[in-house]
């Protein structure tokens, strides 16, 4: 079965950026029929809360996406413990007693000579005595993943064939000091252990992959595909910030987005397809491809957003938000649903209706507004009452166009713009036409 993960860091909230890599494992395993694995990775548990776990949860359920499983990597230490005393007992995982202004001065002066920064495997040399004896001065070792060295190949979904040699890479780091474990082990265990098919992530992991593949065949696992897709960027073509608060997508909720709007912009980002709002998955489960995906960076702009969260309120039908909008009616949301941007602005259209408003009526227009009045048709009224109310005014006036139109919204609205009047009308109904007319 295929069986992709999302595998977030609780001690934060994610924005869109995350968002985007957790749609398209979603859209992946509902084109594929399979399964998304929600695995919290929270081995830094100094860091690491329950209500950050939370919010990521709520946020995931928001943008429509329901887990199949959820996992917990700070459950699973004795797991990890296991198959980390496989790798020593293998030879695969050795201890190194650098401290880390070692490693920064070592670095330096390979860079001075113009090496590349690689560790040079120096822990390798230490004979069993020497270890007693940094061990028995107080000195713990950190542990290292002995690579290849060797050039690791993969087909990558998005990018295509790729190919690093890990003889130009440092051995990595899996297990620190004081036995807390880095990302990496941790997550290729979990791999194997959940049986994920498919990594869709970020392409700043793409050197990691080399490294997680020895790591995977190193344990006698099945090495999943891999597709590394673009990051994003802001709209100047700048590298986006985590931090800025406003692309959170706790944020963009509490600022009345719709779910729909972000995961549509989202997930078309970068790709072949025109940007258009979905109103739900089922439209872009049908046109997606990961190979639609551009290697380019991708340009993430908070207006082209808030633009299409309006394109797709104005097509939104009553069903989808009638129980967001308690006392409306579905002739209320059609009337002025194509002049909203947000849910919220339905608020001030209601006060448009049936609340105060202050007429607009310049002296000009008085006797005009006074004739208008004279000739509003009795209710009961329907879409047609403003046609038949108009061309009476017209008929009696000589007014036609926006001279007739314009006066006529300014006295019932104090807007000079809004929704069509034939069907703004029937709601404000002709007890407010009058006293607006007056």
């Amino acid at each position: 079965m295929t069986t992709v993960r999302f595998a977030p860091s609780p001690t934060g909230r994610i924005h869109i950026g995350n968002a985007r890599t957790a749609i398209l494992n979603w859209l992946f395993a509902l084109k594929s029929g399979g399964e998304f694995v929600l695995r919290y990775d929270d081995t830094d548990t100094a860091r690491s809360t329950q209500e950050f776990a939370d919010g990521i949860a709520a946020d995931l359920h928001w943008l429509g996406i329901r887990p199949h499983r959820v996992e917990w990597q700070s459950k699973r230490f004795a797991r990890y413990d296991e198959l980390a005393d496989g790798l020593r007992a293998a030879g695969r995982l050795y201890p190194c007693y650098e401290t880390a202004d070692e490693l920064d001065r070592r670095r330096k002066r390979q860079l001075a000579r113009g090496l590349p920064p690689v560790y040079d495997r120096a822990a390798l040399k230490l004979t069993a005595e020497e270890r007693q004896r940094l061990e028995a001065s107080g000195q713990k070792p950190h542990w290292r993943f002995r690579l290849d060295g060797r050039t690791v190949e993969w087909h990558d979904l998005i990018r295509g064939p790729q190919h690093i040699d890990t003889a130009s890479l440092s051995d990595p780091v899996l297990v620190r000091e004081d036995g807390s474990y880095l990302y990496t082990l941790p997550s290729v265990i979990d791999d194997i252990d959940f049986g994920i098919s498919h990594v869709i992530r970020g392409e700043d992991h793409v050197v990691n992959t080399a490294v997680q593949i020895e790591i995977t065949e190193a344990l006698g696992g099945r090495v999943p595909g891999y597709a590394h897709h673009s990051l994003l960027t802001g709209a100047d073509g700048k590298g986006l910030s985590k931090r800025l608060g406003s692309l959170s997508i706790a944020a963009m909720r509490a600022g009345g987005l719709e779910p729909m709007a972000v995961v549509s912009l989202a997930a078309l980002l970068g790709t072949s397809d025109n940007i258009h709002p979905c109103l739900g998955y089922e439209e872009l489960v049908e046109g997606f491809g990961l190979d639609k995906l551009s290697r380019a960076p991708a340009r993430f702009d908070e207006a082209e957003l808030l633009h299409l969260n309006a394109k797709l309120l104005h097509h939104m039908p009553w069903e989808s938000v009638k129980d967001r909008l308690p006392g409306a009616s579905e002739a209320f949301w059609l009337a002025i649903r194509g002049n909203v941007a947000k849910l919220s602005d339905t608020e001030g259209w209601r006060g448009i209706i049936a609340g105060p408003v202050t007429p607009v009526i310049a002296e000009e227009d008085r006797s005009f507004i006074a004739e208008a009045r004279h000739l509003l048709p009795e209710e009961p009224w329907d879409g047609g009452t403003w046609k038949q109310w108009t061309e009476a005014v017209k008929a009696s006036t000589g007014r036609k166009g926006k001279p007739l139109f314009m006066p006529l919204r300014l006295a019932l609205t104090g807007l000079d713009h809004g929704p069509e009047l034939a069907q703004l009308l029937p709601l404000i109904g002709r007890e407010r036409a009058l006293e607006r007319l007056a």
